[in-house]
């Protein structure tokens, strides 16, 4: 099979990414991978893994993580989602290598070849096929069939360890198959409730599920480590209790794990850790914004007590290296100085106030262009809520996706916030951006934002365009309010 065959048979199972009407726990079953698993060997079980449930930043702790490890010396597996332009971005393999090699600067280092994709996909195709056609569980999803050729594909790479992020909870999660050596859970916020539950107990409880014992009654097995963010006192509790269930040692940024910013610039953030898994000064990142400190922290502290345990040490610069190194594109990223254009995928409420805050501290003056696009099952009312006041010019999109919220039903939701800001409404990103290549001043702020889907189209549309003044201008006019948009 070619590539492209593989993208699209890979394309041909029900992707849940893109529905909004599943029945969550009638949809995801652990059994269905389980039981394919085993017909290929269980691939998991070859390497080390380090697993990341929450409800925001779990891709940058994963992405921190890997990075550090890489830094070290080890192979790593990366696997993410969803991805921004190719789906390649969600199999990724760090090699060690020095800091200046060409490829540490790739947006998405190590992601697997399309020969790799190709071959592995085609090899597990008639398996795949059969397996699909008389499970009991029902057929594999997409996000099951790349969860497997990602933990094949490792395997077959021999890396030493894999970081994977949890796609949807973390209970019935595809990539709740492993057994982790350490867990990390990212802030947990109202995020999916439709599918999670309604409040912050029931989506922690869901979040808990990756939290296992790593030891039976009676064995000299080490417990299981836990390390959360700081989390509401809701879902604390449950992840407390959760940990007492299983065993498990439990710590938390912000009680058992410290840190506190020592500069903070457009280029990088400076701060130190200190705490029960070690002491580290002089950290630096290439984000902006407090919750990315918070996700250092936590990948950090992974990372830490994994050595700690294994009574070994990390040397300091495979930290500070990691850390420094790491790239996560969409997040707070600046993709154009002029005029200054944000790309970040915030894409709940909880998201979308830290946004808000990090703009307010690190461009106070700047005048803000707004181009928001959003998934029809989130709380849109409470994302336009948060970012409309700040904007002194909205261009509502949706991207490509069967998701997407129409911008005229955005509008709806968040006129009372808009105060006759005589908002834009388009039928696609691109539409969008040509807005903002006609209105936009070189003193202006541009933020792309609302979701992944949105930043990532805007990623690829900027990204190959020297300046956004090559954006074409003119073709298909903006629509207007009160006319139907896609």
């Amino acid at each position: 099979m070619s590539y492209l065959e593989v993208i699209k048979y890979l394309d041909s199972f029900v992707n849940y990414e893109k529905k909004t009407d599943c029945l969550y726990k009638e949809s995801l079953k652990l059994e269905r991978i389980e039981g394919f698993l085993r017909i290929i060997g269980n691939p998991q079980e070859s390497f080390k893994s380090v697993h990341i449930a929450g409800t925001k930043g779990k891709g940058s702790v994963c992405a921190f993580s890997a990075y550090i490890l890489r830094e070290a010396g080890y192979k790593v597996g990366l696997f993410t989602s969803p991805h921004l332009s190719d789906v390649r971005e969600r199999i990724r393999i760090l090699r060690p290598q020095p800091v200046d090699s060409l490829t540490c600067r790739e947006d998405f280092e190590g992601m697997i070849p399309k020969k790799d994709l190709a071959n592995l996909a085609g090899r597990l195709k008639p398996k795949i096929d059969k397996y699909c056609s008389i499970s009991q569980y029902g057929p594999l999803s997409f996000f099951e069939i790349y969860t497997i050729l990602a933990f094949e594909y490792f395997k077959e790479q021999k890396v030493d360890f894999a970081v994977l992020e949890t796609g949807l909870g973390g209970r019935l999660d595809a990539t709740n198959v492993v057994k982790p050596i350490i867990c990390g859970i990212t802030s947990i916020s109202y995020d999916h409730t439709n599918n999670l539950g309604n409040s912050l107990t029931e989506i922690a409880a869901e979040k808990a599920g990756i939290i296992k014992a790593s030891q039976l009654p009676g064995s000299s097995a080490p417990k299981s480590i836990v390390i959360s963010a700081p989390q509401e006192e809701e879902a604390i509790k449950v992840l407390r209790d959760k940990c007492a269930q299983e065993n498990a040692e439990f710590y938390e940024i912000g009680r058992d794990i410290k840190f506190n910013l020592v500069s903070s610039s457009l280029d990088h953030q400076e701060f130190n850790i200190r705490g029960n898994l070690g002491r580290f000064n002089n950290l630096r990142i290439k984000f902006l914004g407090p919750h990315q400190l918070i996700n250092a922290t936590l990948a950090s502290s992974l990372i830490s007590a994994m050595f700690i345990r294994g009574r070994d040490n990390l040397k300091i610069n495979a930290f500070k290296k990691g850390l420094l190194n790491t790239s996560w594109p969409a997040r707070f990223e600046i993709i154009s100085r002029k005029p200054l254009i944000v790309l970040d995928g915030a894409h709940n409420v909880a998201s979308a106030v830290v946004l808000v805050e990090t703009l307010k501290q690190n461009f106070p003056e700047k005048k803000v262009i707004l181009v928001l696009g959003i998934s029809r099952d989130k709380d849109v009312k409470g994302i336009t809520r948060a970012f409309f006041p700040i904007a002194q010019r909205v261009i509502l999109t949706c991207a490509d996706n069967p998701r997407v919220a129409r911008p005229m039903d955005i509008l709806s939701e968040g006129k009372e916030f808009l105060k006759d800001k005589n908002p834009a409404i388009t039928r696609s990103v691109l539409e969008a951006l040509k807005i903002v290549h006609s209105c936009a001043a070189k003193d202006s702020l541009v933020l792309v934002t609302g979701s992944l889907f949105v930043a990532g189209e805007a990623r690829g549309i900027i990204k190959n365009l020297p300046v956004l003044s090559e954006l074409p201008v003119g073709g298909q006019a903006a629509e207007k309010p009160g006319r139907r948009a896609r």
